[in-house]
């Protein structure tokens, strides 16, 4: 009766020495254009399951670590890890069906439309013997669906608006199928109403679909809003990374942003809302 137990818990150990704690990962990573260096020994460890939003002020290598996770941008030192084998060295198509990337202000063919757009995110699944599958059919219907763009299928990406747009394209990487969706920030030049859509769809597809997420905003407090783990950078190091409500205080917004604020409890989530110091007045002139 003994025997079974024991053989059991001997597979439970040796898969916890063989699977790695995180998918995610950078080591020591320095990242640079050319002779500019931007990042600088680096270090970050993505959590599984959970929504990693990355903030900073201009410049300060948000988006250029965001590239270096999706292997767009080889690192001049150190290495990026998934599943605990060097980026590097993964083959392009294989890490395509692993790693979605979105990246800043994507540019569509002229005149395609939704469904082709998103179609195009099987791409990496198909091969020179099979170019279409139910599968394909499935992963891309399941997409449009989830990102309610179903009824935008035959429009013109062109004749979208900027937030149906944004939808389309998370809906193209969603049917890519890959357990990790990089987001480079993917509410620029939206207007408010559809910077929460495009957030809160963000947050649908981590907790029904267990994607992990990767995204790099400008806003701190969507940011704090919608993370689970916040990283904040400021000239291409990590000042501080943790839960929003641990990290997120004045201190904190002085030495990333050099603004001065105050931080109180957001009215409706509870979550770390960032309210400026006074603006300034000047002086009015005496009539």
């Amino acid at each position: 009766m003994t025997a079974p137990n024991t053989q059991n818990a001997q597979s439970a150990r040796a898969a916890q020495t063989t699977t790695p704690a995180h998918r995610l990962e950078a080591r020591g990573v320095t990242l640079a254009y050319e002779a500019r260096t931007v990042v600088e020994e680096l270090d970050l460890t993505v959590p599984d399951g959970r929504v990693t939003v990355i903030v900073g002020p201009n410049a300060c290598g948000k988006s250029t670590l965001l590239r270096a996770l999706g292997r767009l941008l080889k690192p001049a030192g150190g290495a990026v890890l998934l599943d605990g084998a060097e980026l590097a060295r993964i083959p392009t198509k294989q890490i395509a069906r692993r790693i979605g990337l979105l990246p800043q202000s994507p540019v569509a063919p002229e005149g395609i439309s939704v469904a082709d757009l998103v179609s195009r995110g099987r791409q990496p699944h198909q091969s020179w013997w099979q170019q279409w599958s139910a599968e394909d059919e499935e992963a891309v219907t399941e997409a449009l669906l989830r990102t309610s763009t179903t009824e935008l299928a035959d429009r013109s990406v062109d004749e979208l608006s900027g937030g149906q747009r944004q939808r389309a394209w998370i809906a193209m990487a969603l049917a890519q199928g890959t357990d990790i969706l990089l987001l480079d920030e993917p509410t620029t030049f939206l207007d408010i109403a559809h910077q929460v859509e495009v957030l809160d769809l963000v947050r649908r597809l981590n907790v029904e679909k267990g994607r992990t997420v990767v995204a790099v905003l400008h806003d701190l407090n969507q940011a704090a809003r919608y993370a689970d783990h916040l990283v904040a950078m400021r000239g291409g190091r990590i000042v501080a990374q943790g839960p929003p409500a641990e990290i997120v205080t004045a201190g904190l917004v002085r030495e990333v942003f050099g603004l001065d604020s105050v931080v109180v409890p957001d009215p409706v989530t509870g979550t770390p809302l960032v309210v400026p110091g006074a603006p300034w007045a000047g002086k009015t002139r005496a009539s």
